[in-house]
């Protein structure tokens, strides 16, 4: 511990000399650091402000800061201002990079009259267009379980560097990236190439739901506006005497063989249905798109997908393997740092740019050169270069959670982890029955002697998730309070499948045999880590799902984390202070999350699914209902729509989910729900179980959630699941399942839930004959709420249906088209309607006096 105890005396030495003297400690070690503050202070500042008009303000202010900055060194090199000096050009250089982010931020915004954005409306636009690829053409890979019912083929994905788009007066060039998207697999385009395209062009759409991914502000960072869409590969023409000319070409084309070479020597014949394959793609490539979705899950429950996100761990083994080969090759210092500086950026050509990856790439990059110039690098230094550099290429990235969670973690390591492990050391030496047991014990040789490594590792983790767990849970609305501990378990497969990867794929070229025998022993390994993590998920003790917190939370998290972490003259107020801090978030986390799983009120929420249904009911006390989960046209919503929205609102226990019936756009979603959370039970009436099923929906369901453990129960009456709310099953009678003659659709479930006297009746998709029927046999049913038959469609809606029933709200859960065409029958005039296309996820409030209030998703924005 030696060398724990000096770094910390060195802290505390100079903490004791004087606010001013460590201030200039942190200038001289680490000048970066305020530069890189700066210009994240500047970027966040703009986009508060987001007015570029302002620009002249941040110009001004720049020149000033640097005139004064020019002043104070000039004054300071002609008197004696000792420190003073240092502090004023700090704060000057921290002005400067304000503005200069400011300016960035503007500039990275601003775009060309000719901008492809320019030349869509809110409307969808026939168009023609030209450009090149720049993205290798990406084949959806339909992996959610009811793919092979989804009536159209696999879409192909790539981006498009616009070039020229035909207009009224024929050919103008036009500028920006497009999104384009063929409705079919197409295998003959790659990267580089130049074509031409007859498609739609549109504009990005918000989310519609809460929780759920939004495509348009993560493109949007990345200064892609518009979605380009071609029905096939018929519509494309390449323009081959373009094709690849230029640097721009040959640069792509070296690119695109470096990653084929290399995914060829790591992964070799590996099948890509292989669950080791996407394991390894993603762990030493740092391409997710195959890794599969359980596995994914798994890494993300227990908090390790930091693991199979490239980043400075990555960098420095494959870096270290290459260092020891160059040292069995006897080469010096000098010449082996030169070639790491060549891996690294080879490395940089196979791997995406993602912000952990380009970090750890110019930390390697310094680390070598130091080498190179004999010269000691500071790591926070080195880390704030890091962020300069991405932050000036991009300035959004500042807003993505990759960038915030991988500087976090890596600024909290260098800041806390010397400290953290000290900490722990001190505790466990100082235990009575540590200092009576003999030291012969492998536990005192391995974690308690000087120079820990399992302890040093834990540390690391710990810091690593203190740093990480504010990010985390805002985005993801989660906290992994034991992902130190399932580090430690994982680690050292991860070390040893990145060592022999990356070994394997040097060697491959050279010496074949021996990277065959490497790449059994990388696969078995990964096929072991998987097998690892996915048993520790399944334990569900490693994740505390809280639901979206606010900001300001995030904001005390932080300041707290730094105040527990920085020097304070009087240890008894900081003990104080910070005891209230941690108080005060835990309490209101665990209220939060308390309220959310504990209500008096019933809550009603339809999402928009598109054409198809999902409906989720939180009943007063802790009971949650989910009736159907299912959409036509839209694809893997049990993963994308129901399992965000389910996360965003803390809940991740499903009391009953209830099947209407085996129509595809009612139920394709709910096997990704079931393995999404956790389901007590799943209800389907009589008419599910019949065998009058063409599409052998149900019976591939019915097999399903049977290999997980289930079994579709029959639907009983009545559902006794809360004590203020009763839920009744209405249609359709045991007689009425069992006739043949009625369509699935006339069999469907039509439930009706009570509370506090209001009525929310659920009619799924019947038609005429039963909707006839229910105002038969219930004449003063008359309720509140009502989610509109058959998504809306006026050809199997009954004339005097929702005119008798006359509800206060209506509800559609339809398609974007359905609504346009205006297929829902308009309801009497004093029932209030509501559309999922157009509102968004639409939710019912009913409180225990049985006040009733809406809210939209799209009012919410």
């Amino acid at each position: 511990m030696d060398d724990i105890q000096r770094k910390l005396a060195l802290i505390d030495a100079q903490l004791a000399a004087g606010p001013l003297n460590s201030y200039k400690q942190v200038i001289s070690t680490a000048p970066l650091l305020f530069a890189a503050t700066g210009l994240i202070a500047g970027i966040l500042i703009q986009n508060v402000l987001f007015e570029p008009r302002i620009i002249w303000f941040w110009l001004t202010l720049l020149a000033l800061g640097a005139i004064a900055a020019v002043l104070i060194f000039a004054l300071a090199t002609k008197t004696k201002l000792g420190p003073f000096a240092l502090v004023l050009l700090s704060f000057c250089a921290l002005i400067c990079f304000t503005c200069l982010g400011a300016i960035r931020l503007t500039s990275f915004r601003a775009y060309k009259p000719n901008d492809i954005r320019n030349f869509v409306t809110n409307q969808r636009t026939l168009a023609t267009i030209r450009g090149r690829i720049v993205t290798q053409p990406y084949i959806e890979q339909r992996r959610w379980t009811f793919a092979k019912f989804k009536p159209t083929d696999p879409a192909t994905s790539f981006y498009l560097k616009m070039h020229q788009v035909e207009a009224v007066n024929g050919w103008s060039d036009a500028t920006g990236t497009v999104r384009v998207q063929v409705d079919e697999p197409v295998l003959d385009l790659k990267t580089g190439d130049y074509i031409q395209m007859y498609c739609w062009l549109d504009r990005f759409k918000p989310p519609t739901n809460p929780g759920q991914f939004n495509i348009a502000t993560y493109l949007a960072r990345k200064n892609v506006f518009v979605a380009a869409s071609v029905k096939s590969r018929d519509g494309i023409e390449i323009l081959r005497f373009a094709q690849n000319d230029g640097w721009s070409g040959i640069f792509t084309k070296v690119k695109m063989k470096l990653r084929e070479t290399a995914t060829q020597a790591l992964l070799g014949n590996l099948s890509p249905e292989d669950k080791n394959r996407g394991l390894l793609e993603a762990l030493l490539l740092g391409y997710r798109g195959n890794i599969d979705s359980s596995t994914y899950r798994a890494f993300r429950k227990t908090g390790l997908l930091h693991l199979i996100s490239l980043s400075g761990m990555h960098l420095g083994i494959l870096i270290g393997v290459i260092w020891l080969l160059c040292r069995v090759a006897g080469l010096m210092k000098p010449t082996r740092a030169i070639i790491c500086i060549i891996a690294i950026g080879i490395f940089l050509l196979i791997v995406p740019p993602r912000a952990p990856t380009v970090r750890a790439a110019i930390i390697g990059w310094v680390f070598c050169a130091s080498f190179l110039f004999r010269r000691k690098s500071n790591s926070i230094n080195t880390l704030s270069l890091a962020a300069i550099i991405l932050l000036l290429v991009r300035p959004t990235q500042l807003f993505e959670a990759g960038w915030q969670l991988s500087f976090a973690s890596v600024l909290g390591i260098l800041l806390f982890c010397y400290r953290i492990h000290f900490f722990l050391y001190e505790k466990i030496t100082g235990l009575p029955w540590r200092k009576k047991a003999p030291k012969a014990k492998p536990f005192f040789r391995i974690v308690a002697r000087p120079g820990p490594y399992l302890l040093r590792l834990f540390s690391t983790g710990l810091t690593a998730w203190v740093a990480g767990a504010g990010v985390l849970l805002y985005h993801f609305y989660t906290i992994n309070p034991l992902t130190s501990i399932w580090t430690i378990v994982a680690f050292p497969f991860v070390a040893l499948i990145l060592t022999i990867g990356y070994l394997k794929i040097i060697l491959s070229l050279l010496l074949p045999t021996i990277a065959a025998l490497l790449g059994v022993i990388v696969t078995a390994l990964a096929g072991l880590l998987i097998w690892i993590v996915e048993h520790i998920a399944a334990l569900g003790l490693s994740q505390i799902l809280i639901g979206h917190v606010p900001l300001a939370l995030i904001i005390l998290y932080y300041c707290f984390v730094l105040f527990a972490g920085a020097g304070f003259r009087r240890p008894l107020i900081k003990k104080v202070i910070c005891t209230v801090v941690v108080l005060a978030i835990v309490g209101f986390l665990g209220v939060t999350k308390w309220q959310r799983t504990h209500r008096d009120n019933l809550v009603l929420t339809c999402l928009d699914v598109g054409h198809g249904q999902a409906i989720f009911v939180q009943l007063p006390g802790s009971a949650n209902i989910l009736f159907d989960a299912g959409s036509f046209y839209k694809s893997n919503i049990g993963q994308r729509v129901v399992a965000p929205f389910l996360d965003y609102i803390g809940t991740n226990t499903i009391d009953a989910i209830i099947i209407s019936h085996n129509d595809t756009d009612h139920i394709n979603g709910i096997p990704e729900v079931v393995e999404h959370c956790k389901v007590k039970a799943v209800y389907a009436n009589d008419a599910f179980f019949s065998r009058t099923d063409p599409w052998a929906t149900a019976e591939f369901l019915n097999k399903l959630l049977h290999e997980r453990g289930f079994k579709i129960k029959p639907l009983e009456e009545d559902l006794d699941l809360s004590r203020s709310a009763n839920i009744r099953m209405l249609w359709p009678s045991e007689d009425i399942s069992q006739n043949e003659e009625l369509s699935d659709n006339d069999k469907s479930q039509v439930s009706l839930i009570e509370f506090a006297g209001r009525k929310m009746l659920l009619c799924s998709d019947i038609e005429k004959f039963a909707q006839k029927e229910l105002l038969r046999m219930f004449p003063n049913l008359k309720p509140d709420v009502i989610i509109v038959p058959h998504h809306g469609s006026v050809n199997t809606m009954a004339t005097e249906f929702l005119q008798t029933l006359d509800a206060d709200i209506s509800i559609c859960s339809c398609s974007r088209r359905s609504y346009e065409k205006q297929l829902a029958e308009k309801p009497a005039n004093n029932t209030k309607t509501f559309y999922t296309p157009k509102d968004g996820a639409i939710a019912v409030r009913i409180d225990t006096e049985g006040a009733l209030r809406t809210e939209t998703f799209a009012e919410r924005q």
